[in-house]
């Protein structure tokens, strides 16, 4: 609320409600379980980690508390009325409510997976990376759709801006942040199958995701990445790498350990040739498939919101920047993803030193989304700074299905940078092998 009517740059907004999501959750988390937000209580119910006598409770802290804080917005700025929600115009309602609907879904997923999931909070060795996801939810999404629906992703936030405005979209945007929700604990319950069926004899910590799981995990993961980079791109925000980057952050945390959440065929690829049965040729192979398939549907879907938008006869071609050609692009496009791509190995696929006392690494997806940070920021004017085949394919998609009044580059040219991706990739595992050879060391045999 104070963002919204106290002056000051709206491009750092998504940033300051990131944060202080992040540390309410931290501070909140062992007392209540640090919901926050009556769409995440609903979505915690429906995965069986609230009793919903729990959810109905929470529910009326939370929607007072929105009431509450309507009031003292009220008191501090003295506005004839509060912003509301309604859809930020060209965008009609149909766009802003899918809007919420997805990015309410990314919140409780993220919520789901890193709070409530037993698997990724073992016995005596919980992580505490779980609040870092969920601000990194409110950076993606608030960058993403501030400029379609408000990115409110939360029904109190709605109910509580709706005080002396029309209820009717307060009431919109509450159904589908519960739609989200919804959607949330499907796809929970679908990429967690061991939450509700424990393997006999096996820990949770040894289970091992059949092969379609962990698809399911590398298309979701995919493209939650894809459209945030389109959503971001098509509304020409300046902070597009930052929030793709929190996209990639939230879902490795939420899916690091369901499939790896590689989320780029180039990534697989260094996987793949790293050895160490990390990933076998032919479930990389599954893998790349369906990270092309998502970001082909995730650019056609974002394609949707470019038509609908302020921007819709300006072309995003996927193609080098002005003043620069095909061998300068290609080769930063080579490199930041071998930059990528070897720090997905190093810090991914190497086991926790065994002098810590926990297994859960916290910086992980914090570094690998370091890297989509710098080299987006690095060589985005040069390139585009896509560095991920999946990307590149979600881009010429989208040019497929919508351009504006120039015509698009051919569908080939994904194929071109996805080779130059696929080199850094190739290139990360061959420096990774030389830089890590203690990973290549044999067990000695155990005398008989």
């Amino acid at each position: 609320g104070c963002l919204a009517l106290a002056p000051g740059s709206p491009t750092w907004t998504p940033v300051a409600i990131g944060c202080v999501m992040m540390s309410a959750t931290y501070a909140t988390y062992p007392i209540s379980g640090g919901n926050l937000n009556p769409a995440v209580s609903f979505s915690a119910g429906l995965v069986g980690h609230l009793r919903w006598t729990v959810v109905v409770r929470y529910w009326m802290c939370q929607l007072a508390a929105g009431t509450v804080a309507s009031f003292c917005l009220r008191a501090l700025f003295a506005p004839d009325r509060l912003p509301g929600v309604a859809p930020v115009p060209p965008f009609t309602w149909e766009y802003a409510v899918a809007a919420e609907v997805i990015y309410t879904f990314l919140l409780c997923f993220v919520w789901n997976n890193c709070a409530a999931s037993k698997r990724n909070n073992p016995k005596d060795d919980n992580n505490h990376f779980y609040a870092l996801a969920i601000g990194c939810v409110e950076l993606a999404g608030g960058f993403a759709v501030s400029r379609i629906s408000g990115a409110a992703f939360n029904p109190a936030v709605a109910v509580g801006f709706s005080y002396g405005n029309n209820f009717r979209w307060a009431f919109a945007w509450l159904v589908a942040e519960l739609v989200g929700a919804t959607l949330a604990a499907i796809n929970f319950r679908a990429v967690r199958p061991e939450e509700y069926n424990p393997p006999e004899g096996l820990y949770l910590t040894d289970y091992e995701p059949k092969l379609h799981v962990r698809c399911a995990s590398e298309f979701l993961g995919t493209f939650v990445l894809v459209l945030t980079v389109g959503l971001n791109l098509t509304m020409g925000l300046r902070a597009a790498s930052f929030s793709s980057a929190a996209a990639l952050m939230c879902m490795t945390y939420s899916l690091g350990n369901v499939s790896g959440a590689h989320f780029n065929p180039a990534v697989t690829l260094a996987v793949v040739l790293s050895g160490r049965d990390k990933c076998l040729p032919a479930d990389g192979a599954a893998y790349v498939i369906c990270q092309v398939m998502s970001g082909a549907c995730a650019g056609v879907l974002y394609s949707q919101f470019h038509a609908a938008g302020p921007s819709t006869g300006l072309t995003f071609a996927l193609q080098p920047g002005d003043g620069y050609g095909p061998n300068s692009a290609g080769v930063v496009e080579m490199f930041f993803t071998f930059v990528l791509a070897y720090a997905f190995l190093a810090c991914a696929t190497v086991g926790a030193p065994g002098s810590w006392r926990t297994t859960q690494r916290f910086y992980t997806a914090l570094a690998i989304g370091s890297c989509v940070t710098a080299g987006g920021f690095a060589v985005g004017r040069i390139s585009g700074g896509e560095l991920n085949p999946a990307v590149s394919v979600g881009v010429a998609s989208a040019n497929l299905a919508h351009w504006g009044r120039r015509p698009p580059p051919p569908f080939a040219s994904c194929i071109v940078y996805s080779l130059w991706q696929l080199t850094g990739g190739l290139l990360a595992s061959v420096v990774f092998s030389l830089t890590h050879p203690d990973e290549y060391k044999k067990e000695p045999l155990l005398a008989k």
